[in-house]
């Protein structure tokens, strides 16, 4: 459960510790401007919603011209709340510098990068950092756009990762509400991560490490005569690399190709505000985990209406809370304006008195749905590697995790000249280096483990709001292994 939203007021944040002030008109282009990535030219159901079909006539994307591969790769992008979370990725954030600013441009002419990463969220900025680290000269590629997520993570897991600098917030312990019996404490503390120091933390890795840098949607990626990947950018701008890993987020599909057949995309959605209030019922120390306890003065009327949703709030004070109700997993996404009803009824119930507004928030994450297909040549690293937990929908802190690793396996490949139709020792199969690539990054264990995560996430689905309680109240309280 990670958190995205767009400012209504002043964005929430403290100066950030390294690198100087985003430009106002920057911040005002990229409000202006919503579109997605780039095409990969191959067969598929293109929707181009400019000219949209007429099952889409009606929707965000029409009216925002954004393309998909597919109706999959819509659903991954927003769906019928393209709008929302098309106002979410606008947020402007002053306090975060312009990639442009700190990275040097990727150099113009026929040179050939060992590797290009295309997005520049966590995942892109990790990888790009650590695989430069490992002596590859690498090019970063993606719209120069801030960190407008909020993320909640366990803080002993970004203490292992060297991040621990980059919490703003920590709760003792975590606590879960499901009925009206006695609470769960999860015994585990809980932070709130600074998104502008951590865009600063690891855009000060990119820049320490030599990673160069091109602000540019990238249209497709093809392959050269001789071998090369070919990334092909806006203004017919081309960057050549040995390899390129696409980590532009989860609706990437006109980048990459996904298995055929496989489990259906769900969604998370969450409305959150973060605000000034009287009579707050929750404890400063402790982080309101999930609290699934019904108290909605009024009553559902609709069938859709019917999906349990949790309230997840971080008191950062007595006073100041930042509350989302929270669907943790739909079919079709639980609508924004639903979500909202629900918070502000929810809260009006426990008494609880808003007196300002600081930041709301649309949360929107694709989970479960199918692996990419591992036979192809681009790679690709987070949400676009369907690295997010399909079951909770988590994924920033694997990412982080896992890019060490990766780079390492990539700077290998590369640096062995590992290509197409070599043998390796031992074995009389030749592998592709992407092949090699992906087995590392979706080896059959890890492909075991997402198969019994996806069987959490049909049963999340299935359940209502006893179902789902009774569903926790044993989770929380299996012992520990």
């Amino acid at each position: 459960m990670e958190f995205s939203g767009a400012a209504v007021s002043a964005p929430f944040g403290c100066r950030a510790g390294w690198g100087g002030q985003r430009p106002r008109e920057a911040a005002a282009a990229r409000r202006r401007r919503v579109s997605g990535m780039g095409a990969v030219e191959r067969c598929g159901w293109m929707v181009r919603c400019v000219a949209a079909t007429e099952k889409h006539k009606d929707s965000a994307a029409a009216r925002l011209g954004v393309e998909f591969a597919d109706e999959e790769d819509y659903i991954k992008g927003g769906g019928g709340e393209l709008l929302y979370v098309q106002m979410q990725a606008s947020k402007s954030m002053d306090s975060q510098s312009n990639i442009s600013s700190k990275l040097l441009p990727i150099p113009d002419g026929n040179s050939v990068l060992d590797l290009v990463i295309i997005g520049c969220g966590p995942a892109g900025l990790s990888l790009a950092a650590e695989s430069a680290k490992k002596g590859l000269n690498v090019g970063l590629i993606g719209p120069d756009l801030p960190f407008t997520n909020n993320y909640g993570v366990w803080e002993d897991e970004f203490k292992d990762l060297g991040l621990e600098s980059c919490i703003e917030h920590v709760w003792k312990d975590t606590i879960v509400y499901l009925d009206g019996n006695k609470p769960i404490m999860i015994g585990r503390a809980y932070g709130r991560v600074h998104r502008d120091l951590l865009h600063e933390e690891l855009l000060r890795r990119c820049y320490d490490a030599g990673v160069t840098y091109l602000n540019s949607k990238v249209d497709k990626i093809i392959e050269s005569p001789d071998g090369h990947r070919v990334v092909c950018c806006e203004r017919d701008r081309e960057v050549l690399c040995r390899l390129a890993i696409v980590a532009s987020g989860a609706a990437s599909g006109r980048l990459l190709e996904y298995e055929v057949g496989g489990p259906r995309v769900c969604v998370q959605t969450a409305y959150g505000v973060e605000v000034e209030v009287e009579n707050n019922p929750y404890d400063p120390s402790l982080m309101v985990f999930m609290d699934y306890r019904d108290c909605f003065k009024e009553k559902v009327s609709h069938p859709e209406q019917a999906n349990p949703t949790f309230l997840y709030a971080m008191p950062m004070s007595s006073t100041r809370v930042f509350f989302e109700e929270t669907c943790l997993a739909s079919k079709d996404a639980l609508p924004f304006d639903l979500l909202k009803k629900r918070l502000m009824s929810r809260l009006d119930a426990m008494g609880v008195r808003i007196l300002k507004v600081y930041e709301e928030e649309w949360s929107y994450i694709p989970v479960g749905g199918s692996l990419p297909n591992t036979d192809q040549k681009n790679l690709a690293f987070g949400a676009a590697a369907s690295m997010v937990h399909p079951a909770t929908g988590y994924s920033v802190v694997r990412s982080l995790s896992e890019a060490p690793r990766y780079a390492s396996v990539i700077s290998e490949i590369l640096r062995n000249r590992v290509y197409s139709g070599q043998y390796l020792a031992g074995s009389s199969q030749s592998f592709s280096p992407s092949m090699l690539a992906w087995r590392t990054l979706w080896p059959q264990e890890r492909k075991r483990q997402r198969s019994f995560f996806l069987f959490g996430l049909a049963l999340i689905i299935q359940l209502n709001n006893e179902g789902i309680q009774s569903f926790f109240e044993t989770f929380f309280r299996l012992p520990k292994w």
